[in-house]
């Protein structure tokens, strides 16, 4: 027996539709219901590759008891966080405010009436452990609250809401002085340099925004950023959060020592960390691991994560079967190895070759008796290595690498488990597309294409923004997801900002392959950013709206904080600035300046939570165009110029090379290679 989830295009949901819990998705008619029936909703959202999420599924949520309670007295919704991150968004701010913390699941319980939380929390276990309280107990003490303590309720519900408007309504007030930057810029080397005993998350905002201002730090700058960056790199490249055997990143470690990770994989993830690890090599860090992992990566993303039509899939799971006939999976099941299994798989030099590298590997192991891979020492990858590597490529996946070009994917727990797979039972795969994530996938691939002039990373970038072009407008508006074909959600502002940042960096990445072509992705970006202008600026307050205007939404969010992903606001703002030095509109300009006034409050008071903004802030100061012949372009965009975009010039002045620009004037033009880096130089070390 399902329930009605059984019917939903999502992942996620439709995990949940056996539960005995009457789940409703969140549309118009559970809404009403609940006020219909004056039953308080519960609200939990998740994701299909969160590992919490699927444990408490099959605790709480399989509970006859708990489900017969809830839906006797509760109006139960589910919703999937990576379909409506504006739900989501509004929900872990109040949840933040009421316990000082968040996390997935998200659970909240709602009033009726007006949809404002009044308790909340994340997992909740069946019985009560880890000092949490047991569900039962918490749906029991929730409805007697609802039901007896009205004038508490009203009291927590006024707060709630005065917060979150004060929050959605951040006035102007001024410009942002030049100083300012740098301390900003400063701030995100200080969030890497910190060493805390928990959970290591990549942070790639944070080590975008401390990458820009090593060139901006002088003497009495606190951190080295440059260092710091670099060490950044290597964690990332290194650690057990890179699957060193297949290729692509987990979502984070557990751990301060970047060993075990939480063996999500998240796309959205791994392209920033390709787009960060691209940085790093064009700004002279050239670590041989950075390039390894950015290729392993794409071989990766090409074999398991890319569907037939040409876009990429969202994540993989955490979790994994051993056997066909377990009824739970197990967390790393298809990463981890015993010793036993890696004495077994390989010959003796081969498991010394690993020992040598050296790996971590070990008879206890380093996770639950079994061994996560994690290198050592920095370098390149030695041959006998790569041919242990490739041994267990063949275990995990039944064939080795060479023959191994597409591996389908397991797109729900009864597709893993009667498979007749050739070696590991993979993880389920969440097969949807999100524009914003395949963005930020596409300007990882053709900013690695850039600086390692590798034209198939660029066609695989070119045809994933192709894809989205093509198929993600119904109407005149662009959507958000696809489901097998079919274009669902209209887009947030997130999908708005990287999609035109994705086609930006195509038409960078294009230009830098091949200056003569003439691609139409400059085009398409501006047109995409007039939709997004005349849908979600906001004219009264300045910034982007997260969504359109929506009666089934507490507040209209303006979001400007960066999360597991970049801040909206604070990418459309660079992309404004962009756009206006490739076009020479001053519109564009005049909105950048707009922005930025309407989040100048947030970034003096709280600079910690808004690099993507400095970085915006940075594009303002320091807007640079280099118009220049073709052939000097592959050489520049290969180098880190942060705050530089190209243009090919077919007509430059008498026996010059190139002219740079800065905002709205320009300097002399350069009669040879040397002096135009030389005034770009001049450009990026000024002191802001």
């Amino acid at each position: 027996m399902t329930n009605r989830l059984a019917q939903s295009q999502s992942l996620y949901l439709r995990k949940h539709a056996e539960n005995p819990i009457d789940w409703w998705p969140w549309c118009d008619e559970a809404i009403a219901t609940a006020r219909a029936t004056h039953r308080p909703i519960f609200l939990s959202i998740g994701y299909s590759s969160c590992h919490w999420c699927t444990v408490m599924e099959g605790e709480a949520f399989s509970d006859g008891a708990i489900a017969d309670y809830m839906n006797e007295h509760f109006l139960p919704i589910k919703v999937d966080r990576e379909e409506r991150p504006d739900i989501d968004s509004i929900y872990m701010q109040t949840l933040q405010m009421m316990t000082g913390q968040g996390g997935w699941p998200l659970n909240v319980f709602l009033s009726p009436d007006d949809l404002l939380p009044f308790y909340g929390g994340t997992y909740f276990p069946l019985e009560p452990r880890y000092g949490r309280p047991g569900f039962f107990q918490v749906l029991q003490a929730i409805r007697n609250f609802f039901d007896t303590e009205t004038e508490k309720l009203s009291t927590v519900k006024e707060k709630i809401l005065a917060q979150l408007q004060q929050v959605s309504r951040l006035q102007a007030s001024g410009s942002l002085e030049d100083s300012q930057l740098r301390q900003g810029l400063d701030y995100s080397a200080g969030i890497l340099s910190s060493r805390d005993t928990g959970p290591s998350f990549p942070m790639i905002p944070y080590a975008l925004a401390a990458l820009r201002g090593d060139r901006l730090s002088g003497d009495d700058t606190e951190y080295d950023a440059r260092e710091l960056c670099y060490q950044r790199g290597l964690s990332l490249a290194l650690g057990g959060i890179y699957d060193h055997v297949a290729g692509g990143f987990h979502r984070y470690t557990v751990d301060a020592t970047w060993t075990v990770p939480h063996f999500e994989k998240m796309l959205y993830d791994n392209g920033q960390i390709v787009e960060y690890l691209a940085d790093l090599w064009a700004a002279g860090l050239q670590e041989p691991a950075f390039e390894q992992a950015i290729a392993g990566t794409v071989d990766w993303l090409k074999r398991e994560m890319l569907a037939e039509p040409g876009f990429f899939y969202a994540a993989q799971d955490a979790d994994s079967f051993v056997t066909p006939e377990q009824v739970e999976p197990e967390e790393g099941a298809f990463y981890v190895w015993s010793y036993e299994e890696l004495a077994q798989f390989l010959a003796p030099d081969d498991l010394d070759a690993l020992e040598s590298q050296p790996f971590t590997i070990s008879p206890p192991g380093n996770f639950e008796g079994q061994n996560v891979l994690q290198r050592l020492t920095p370098g390149a990858l030695l041959p006998a290595a790569k041919t242990a590597l490739g041994k267990l490529f063949t275990v995990r996946y039944g064939a080795p690498p060479e023959q191994v070009s597409r591996f389908a994917p397991a797109r729900d727990r009864q597709d893993a488990t009667q498979t007749a797979w050739p070696g590991r039972i993979p993880p389920v795969t969440d097969t949807k597309m999100i524009a914003a994530w395949n963005s930020l996938m596409i300007s990882g691939l053709a900013r690695a294409a850039a600086v390692f002039q590798q034209p198939d990373y660029l066609t695989l970038a070119s045809q994933t923004a192709q894809f989205i072009l093509d198929h993600q407008w119904v109407g005149d508006r662009f959507h958000r997801l696809n489901y097998e074909g079919q274009a669902a959600v209209l887009a947030q502002s997130e999908d708005y900002a990287l999609f035109i940042k994705a086609l930006i960096d195509v038409h960078q990445g294009a230009i830098a392959l091949d200056p003569t072509a003439a691609p139409s992705w400059l085009e398409r970006a501006i047109a995409v950013q007039a939709e997004f202008d005349e849908f979600l600026w906001s004219i009264e307050l300045g910034g982007y709206y997260n969504t359109d205007a929506r009666n089934d939404l507490v507040v209209r969010e303006r979001s400007f904080e960066d999360n597991a992903t970049p801040s909206a606001n604070g990418i459309a703002i660079a992309n404004l600035m962009r756009l206006f030095l490739l076009t020479e509109n001053l519109d564009y300009l005049d909105r950048a300046e707009q922005g930025l006034t309407a989040f100048a409050p947030a970034m003096v008071q709280a600079p910690r939570a808004c690099p993507t903004l400095f970085a915006a802030l940075d594009w303002f100061r320091n807007p640079t165009l280099v118009r220049t012949q073709p052939e000097l372009i592959p050489a520049l965009a290969a180098a880190y110029h942060p705050t530089t975009i190209y243009q090919v010039a077919p007509h430059l002045p008498e026996g010059a090379v190139g002219m740079v620009c800065q905002g709205l004037s320009c300097k002399a033009p350069a009669s040879d290679v040397q002096m135009l880096l030389d005034q770009l130089q001049q450009i990026e070390r000024r002191s802001p």
